[in-house]
């Protein structure tokens, strides 16, 4: 039951793993931690995880990516930071929005307890009110489950972190020693003559410890692992043993980082702190298909360009990671070559000539759609194998009014309000909102698929349920139309339509939701592993069983 102290309920969950950031951002934390917790599930442990992000948006929702990479969302709708997806894919496990904690989400609770009078009057303060609201929304994600990793975004001694290290420090208070567990991820450069540097991470442990923090564990980041003589001196100088010291050197591919903590020992040494070795299955019984995985042979190479208007790999992570989870299930490496959309009208057969498939993912805005329904139209013109992933999807659509059915400026109304021909149009259930964030068609929804397609082909099955998040559809008044032709609606939510394709093309589909937000490096999103058998089939570029491709809808 909860004490009436802290309102804790000792039942909500085990063991925490709190994991912090020291001298830059972007150092891979996240993946650390998602390796570590990938071995700890490997050792049959329920394993979750909880991204704090110290920003005061309700949610990444609005967020532009070129400052935070991709909006990932989740199965409930949640509009969350990327790193959330590699949370999902590295644990094979679906998250919930209250598996992301931001500045303004503790906030807003806060002062919406303040306005109906839930603190009876109290003075309303970040110690205690805002601390115990952090402490409750961890608590409550990690319930049910044996471990549950917490990333602390941004970098120690960030002003915008303190209240979250601070609510870290009052846990720690309120749980048991061997319950909490706190790594310290941080940079270990190199000097002029080569030397590890280790005084940047002796400053980052004396911001923590001055906050009353003391890691257990320090992880160095660098381009080469850590020297024996800089191990013992970062313990040294760190207060923790030498065995506490680790090494996260950079790697060729993320997927291969759990091989490396593994190598390393980080996960023993965490389940040994944490008292779970003993639970742990046995070397011999643990689940190895990760190692199979990555570690797979590859025959042959193909090449997808990739049509966008962020030239920024963290604006399509996730249509990154698809990619390559396809490649590992069909057995060729993808090369992924960046196209910018806003240079394609007067060049775009130079630039995708030498593509073996096309890729238009989802984006917002008019800039770079005259190009992308360009690379549509080569895509379609040349027998080009063609993924589009929601913008995709519905520029696959304009240009095919436009240049097929004649339907001269038709465009999507999201883009051109004054168009004759809005084939594209606004969900009739958007037309009254005001607010822009978390007010779009989100999170997982079903598609009916129709038997003898190309979708059925692919997915295998008569449904699908994948994530959603758009605000405009396919306008009813002009399905007949479009459906006149070579192309056909072939999955459906009610009215909506979700799947295009077209016939007498050997790969061309069209998807209002995004598939790539559920794709994981055991289970591969069939859509994308449709486009790339169909490359290898195309390109010849390996000898390739279909029959051996297995999906998951």
């Amino acid at each position: 039951m909860p004490t009436p102290e802290t309102g804790y309920d000792p039942s909500l969950g085990r063991k925490f793993v709190f994991v912090t950031g020291g001298v830059m951002s972007g150092l891979g934390k996240g993946i650390t931690a998602a390796s570590t917790g990938r071995l700890l599930a490997d050792a049959g442990f329920d394993v979750t995880a909880v991204k704090i992000d110290p920003y005061l948006n309700v949610d990444a929702g609005t967020m532009n990516p070129y400052q935070h990479g991709e909006v990932y969302v989740l199965k409930d709708g949640g509009e969350v930071d990327l790193d959330l997806g590699n949370y999902e894919r590295f644990l094979g496990t679906d998250m919930t929005s209250d598996h992301n904690v931001t500045t303004g989400k503790v906030y807003q609770e806060v002062i919406e307890k303040e306005r109906s009078g839930d603190y009876l009057g109290d003075t309303v303060q970040i110690i205690p009110h805002i601390t115990d609201d952090i402490k409750r929304r961890i608590r409550e994600a990690a319930a049910g489950s044996d471990v549950c990793l917490v990333e602390v975004g941004g970098t120690v001694g960030d002003i915008e972190g303190m209240q979250y290290l601070e609510a870290l420090r009052q846990f720690a208070h309120e749980e048991d020693d061997d319950d909490i567990l706190f790594a310290h991820v941080t940079l270990v450069p190199y000097s002029k003559n080569g030397e590890q540097k280790t005084k940047p991470t002796q400053h980052s442990v004396k911001e923590l410890r001055s906050i009353g923090l003391q890691p257990d564990v320090v992880v160095g980041r660098s381009e080469d692992e850590l020297a024996e003589s800089t191990r013992e001196k970062i313990a040294l100088f760190c207060d923790v043993p030498t065995e506490a010291v680790f090494s996260n050197p950079d790697v060729e591919d993320i997927y291969h980082v759990p091989l490396m903590v593994k190598s390393e020992g980080l996960d023993e040494y965490v389940m040994e702190q944490l008292g779970l070795a003993d639970e742990a299955l046995p070397e011999a019984e643990r689940d190895d298909r990760w190692r199979e995985l990555v570690t797979r042979e590859r025959s042959g190479e193909v090449e997808i360009a990739l049509v966008g208007k962020y030239d920024l790999e963290d604006a399509y992570m996730s249509v990154h990671e698809s990619l390559k989870h396809a490649g590992q299930k069909c057995g060729v490496e993808v090369d992924v070559s960046w196209v910018d959309s806003d240079e394609m009208l007067d060049r775009h057969t130079e630039r995708l000539r030498d593509a073996d498939g096309v890729v238009v993912p989802g984006g917002f805005g008019s800039r770079g759609t005259e190009g992308k329904i360009e690379a549509v139209r080569y895509a379609r013109e040349n027998g080009v194998p063609y993924l589009g992933l929601c913008l995709g999807f519905q520029m696959a659509v304009v240009e095919y009014a436009r240049n097929v059915l004649g339907l001269d400026g038709a465009h999507s109304a999201e883009i051109d309000a004054d168009t004759p021909h809005p084939v594209i149009d606004l969900l009739p259930e958007q037309e009254d909102r005001d607010d822009m964030g978390g007010t779009m068609r989100l999170g997982a929804h079903a598609t009916e698929i129709e038997a003898d397609t190309l979708a059925h082909e692919v997915y295998g099955d008569t449904q699908c349920t994948e994530r959603h998040r758009h605000r405009y559809e396919v306008n009813p008044a002009y399905i007949d139309d479009l459906e006149s032709g070579d192309l056909r609606f072939s999955g459906h939510a009610g009215r909506r339509m979700e799947i295009l394709e077209h016939d007498d093309h050997p790969y061309f589909l069209g998807t209002q939701f995004h598939p790539e937000f559920r794709s994981r490096p055991d289970r591969a999103s069939p859509p994308f592993v449709g486009l790339l058998e169909a490359v290898i089939e195309e390109t010849g570029v390996q000898n390739y069983d279909h029959d051996e491709t297995e999906v998951t809808a």
